[in-house]
């Protein structure tokens, strides 16, 4: 699917082959780090860490020869803004049989703004266990942050105003894939 008029405002920043790339490089980071998939779970936050959880384990696997688990989180009823941005409902969370406990858990987003999604996250994660270690990956960095959180494995770090927003397309759920920033004004709905 093309992109419609209102996705074409701002500027791009980020092709399809330069997502490609940033994840094919996330996914060797991730490896690096855990020396290999053991014990390895990925786990995306709707919307579109979803999918982004999946490309990167789709990586990993190719290198690995073996696909590590995937599954996704959501953080809605966890956030503390609710009553500032109302939200969209409940998505699913899907944990692996398997669980988290002493697993190495890499959360995988689309855009690390302020860190209250990933607060959140972290918060909904302990209702399901343990984690031996909690990671965090992100394809774009914006900066901004209000709280003392860092990703671990970043695509690319995108300094912006407050007063823009950074808009992530993806295949999966838009048609096709491209990062663009915009003015707030232009885009509304995105980090």
């Amino acid at each position: 699917m093309p992109p419609s008029p209102e996705d074409d405002r701002g500027r791009a920043v980020l092709d399809a082959q330069d997502i490609a790339r940033a994840l094919t490089r996330i996914s060797h980071e991730i490896l690096e780090r855990n020396r290999g998939a053991d014990d390895l779970l990925l786990l995306g936050l709707p919307t579109r860490g979803v999918p982004l959880a999946r490309r990167i384990a789709e990586r990993i696997g190719e290198v690995e020869g073996r696909v590590p688990e995937v599954g996704s989180l959501d953080v809605t009823l966890y956030r503390d803004d609710l009553r500032k941005h109302p939200a969209r409902g409940p998505q699913r969370t899907e944990i692996p049989g398997s669980g988290v406990d002493g697993k190495t858990v890499v959360l995988v987003d689309d855009v690390l703004y302020s860190g209250r999604t990933i607060r959140a996250a972290l918060d909904a994660l302990a209702d399901y266990g343990r984690p031996g270690v909690v990671r965090l990956a992100v394809l774009v960095d914006r900066g901004h942050r209000e709280l003392p959180i860092r990703a671990d494995h970043v695509g690319k770090n995108l300094p912006s105003a407050r007063t823009e927003r950074v808009m992530v397309r993806l295949v999966e759920s838009d048609g096709y894939d491209e990062v663009r920033i915009a003015d707030a004004a232009g885009a509304e709905g995105q980090a």
